[in-house]
């Protein structure tokens, strides 16, 4: 009986180690330990660009109907998510902006946010009607660039290199591709867009001639290459940095006769642009805020903009109608002193690209717009990724 029990517990054990062998991990073979080294290996680096750029897993937000570009929405969520928003910016001062794609820097100027009388009183000689009324304003804290962008950054977004549809995307993709590369970006130029002012795209005169749409595309390719949020400034916020502290018609005072130190325009500009920086800079650091080239903002333009602001509060005011025009500020090397005032507004035009011959015409160049440019800000306090994608989005190529 004793010999049968035993027979049969050492069975028992004989059955467990064949299961246990079985449930073993069988070595991997070549194709299979590939795999897996493959896995693992895009999950750690996975892991380390996420430690590296701060980044979280966040909830993907549905896009609003309506909205613009809703086929770039995915790729605003991936720019959107590079953002440090809950930066407590101790750092407030003034920092050099390394462009990768550039391969250059640009100089960003810390403007501290305030209340200020927008627009031009009654009594402001050759002020327009679409200047009033005067109404209070306040903006928040953003940075805004040193100079008009100049051509030695510009041309890295305007030539790319890469064949594109007329929209800007991408028509054949590559596996070294960055994320800038994706940002929807101009077809080449079918002629120089100096517009026959000096030798080419010269380093340091600011660029020059392109729409409103493109000066959005490159604050959209520039956040992408640097993991921070930049746009046009408001119109607002434009404004308040031009004026610097000050309420009269220029930054410098009421009087017309220093505006030679300080801008350059029709009476002294040889009638073509000159050299970013040439002229004295605004209380606040701000070079060409006044003359050289007119400057994009982000508002659209109506005439009566400023009516429905008077007696309100306004905090952070911008105006984006569909269809509309835009609106340029601070007067160029082609206008009249009058132009050139802090509260001069401007209505962007169909002639500025009246001479383009393409039909349909380019969503990205102004053959008669040379003496418009731009430059760019970036705001302390970062908006929903919405937004953001309206405002890069939502003009559709019209000057």
């Amino acid at each position: 009986m004793n010999t049968r029990w035993a027979e049969v517990c050492l069975g028992l054990i004989m059955l467990c180690l064949t299961q246990c062998d079985q449930d073993k991990p069988r070595p991997l073979d070549d194709e299979a330990r590939r795999v897996t080294n493959t896995q693992a290996w895009a999950s750690q680096r996975e892991s380390l660009r996420l430690k590296q750029t701060g980044i979280e897993a966040e909830v993907k937000e549905e896009l609003p109907p309506g909205s613009p570009a809703p086929e770039l929405f995915e790729l605003t969520q991936e720019i959107y998510n590079l953002f440090d928003k809950n930066s407590s910016f101790k750092e407030w001062q003034a920092y050099d902006e390394i462009i990768p794609a550039a391969g250059s820097s640009l100089k960003m100027i810390p403007i501290k946010g305030g209340s200020f009388l927008m627009g031009s009183p009654a009594s402001e000689p050759l002020r327009k009607p679409d200047e009033g009324p005067v109404h209070e304003v306040s903006v928040g804290d953003f940075w805004m660039s040193e100079i008009e962008i100049p051509w030695q950054l510009y041309t890295a977004f305007m030539e790319n290199g890469r064949p594109r549809s007329k929209a800007g995307e991408l028509l054949e993709k590559r596996t070294d591709d960055e994320l800038w590369d994706a940002v929807t970006q101009p077809t080449a130029p079918y002629a120089s867009m100096n517009l026959g002012m000096g030798n080419g795209y010269e380093k340091d005169m600011p660029a020059i001639a392109m729409s409103h749409h493109a000066a959005n595309k490159f604050c959209e390719w520039l956040s992408a290459q640097t993991g921070r949020y930049y746009r046009l400034p408001t119109e607002a916020e434009w404004e308040y940095a031009c004026r610097s502290g000050g309420q009269e018609a220029y930054p410098f005072g009421k009087e017309e006769s220093k505006l030679d130190d300080y801008a350059w325009y029709w009476n002294n500009s040889n009638d073509r642009y000159q050299r970013v920086k040439s002229k004295k800079p605004n209380a606040w650091g701000l070079y060409d805020m006044n003359g050289n080239v007119a400057e994009w903002v982000l508002d659209s333009y109506q005439p009566n903009a400023y009516s429905s602001r008077e007696g309100k509060i306004n905090n952070n005011p911008v105006n984006i109608v569909a269809g509309a025009p835009h609106v340029v500020r601070g007067g160029s090397w082609d206008d009249d002193p009058d132009r050139l005032r802090s509260a001069a507004r401007r209505a962007s035009s169909p002639s500025w690209n009246q001479t383009d011959p393409q039909n349909p015409k380019s969503i990205w160049y102004l053959t008669d717009g040379g003496m418009v440019g731009f430059r760019v800000v970036r705001p302390k306090s970062i908006p929903p990724l919405t937004t953001v994608h309206r405002w890069w989005n939502f003009s559709k190529g019209e000057p």
